[in-house]
């Protein structure tokens, strides 16, 4: 009898590494997708390439859901769950294009990292999931780090709080992707992490079709500059498909606000991003933000033991 315990102890330990393997991967392939929005996000409006990006992702994800054989009835009972995380990532992806048209992309990529801070609170809301002392001085921690990044660690910018429209918008976008998170185990009846995906994204696309339809048709989709495809491939199937996978597959393994905690690589990735494509690196004061954050990750991955991410667990671990 003693031994059930350490057994079902290894077994949630391990599920927890591969949730934070996943995270690890998930914040890689999210910062791709700043570098190269900025790039595009003038280049063709945030809705009809969200739109867009949404169908072709939720053809690579039906498919490989079809070929595993997850598809089953009791997926579609209660369609609306779909929509409501559908509706939450449209908005996310749309206002994060809208930032990006005039906030560069590592100042974009620290107000992300804001996120932990807002799931944190929903996860308590919804979910019930406590918050320690050390977790919330670590939030703090990279909430501050995120702020110098934002200001573009100007004292006078932080004192009179004159923060970019870019960043703003896309502030709010956070915001409903911080919701997400908690929202998937809400909303989880039992469904695989892939079947779950393909219906939140199959409603997110039907969503932003209908409300983006004049852009869409009035999108020049032929003399579209060869980068715009280069970017929408990516964040269609890197950054739409495999990190929706990665981000419920973690979801069911660890907490909401240490799920997002891996928001706080983000920031570092993008700089790699940018040196890697030409651009030059932010100043290395502005990097002391990114430090900082850095240390918030690491005070929030220590001893995952005592965290415990829900009642509810991923039906593949029951």
């Amino acid at each position: 009898m003693r031994q059930r315990p350490r057994k079902m102890y290894n077994k949630f330990r391990s599920s927890q590494i591969y949730g934070h393997a996943a995270m690890l991967l998930f914040s890689a392939l999210v910062a791709g997708s700043f570098s190269l929005g900025s790039l595009v996000a003038n280049e063709i409006a945030p809705i009809a390439l969200t739109a867009v990006r949404f169908m072709i992702a939720a053809i690579v994800i039906g498919l490989a859901a079809f070929m595993l054989k997850k598809i089953s009835r009791q997926a579609l009972e209660a369609p609306w769950r779909y929509f409501i995380l559908g509706g939450l990532l449209s908005i996310y992806f749309v206002l994060m294009f809208e930032g990006l048209k005039t906030a560069p992309p590592v100042s974009v990529a620290a107000v992300f990292t804001l996120t932990p801070v807002i799931a944190g609170l929903f996860g308590f809301v919804l979910l019930r999931q406590i918050v320690t002392v050390r977790t919330a001085v670590a939030l703090t921690i990279g909430a501050v780090g995120a702020l110098w990044v934002i200001f573009r660690a100007d004292l006078a910018a932080i004192l009179q709080f004159r923060v970019g429209r870019g960043e703003v918008i896309y502030f709010w976008g956070c915001v409903a992707h911080a919701l997400y998170t908690p929202m998937i185990v809400r909303l989880n009846r039992g469904e695989p992490a892939i079947v779950f995906t393909l219906g939140t994204i199959v409603s997110g696309g039907l969503l932003l079709t209908i409300l983006g339809w004049s852009d869409i048709r009035s999108t020049d989709w032929y003399n579209l500059p060869k980068i715009v495809w280069i970017t929408l491939v990516y964040v269609s199937i890197f950054a739409s498909a495999v990190t929706f996978l990665l981000l419920q597959f973690a979801s069911f393994r660890l907490p909401a606000a240490k799920v997002m905690a891996y928001t706080y690589l983000v920031p570092s990735w993008v700089i790699l991003w940018e040196v890697s494509i030409g651009h030059a690196a932010p100043r290395t004061i502005v990097v002391l933000g990114v430090a900082i954050t850095l240390v918030a990750l690491w005070m929030l991955l220590r001893n995952d033991e005592t965290c415990l991410p829900t009642k509810r667990t991923d039906p593949q671990l029951r």
